[in-house]
């Protein structure tokens, strides 16, 4: 069974916890559509992941749009 180890004090605490905050977040441009994208990520909007068409954003428009009209 294990045993308590050491009373951990205030300042153990907060140097430990010191690491915790969030790091900003860094968002890009898209260069074909000019979207907020995050960086190493192909756009949602469009497809394109630097000047390339990657994603076939087709079928999710005309899944979006069939979604809307049916109700």
């Amino acid at each position: 069974m294990g045993l308590p180890g050491h009373r951990r004090t205030s300042s153990d605490k907060r140097r430990r916890s010191a690491h915790f905050a969030l790091k900003k977040l860094t968002i890009n441009k898209c260069t074909a559509c000019g979207l907020a994208v995050l960086p190493h990520r192909a756009c949602k909007a469009c497809g394109t992941y630097k000047g390339k068409k990657v994603v076939d954003t087709t079928r999710a428009v005309k899944r979006l749009v069939k979604k809307t009209t049916k109700k």
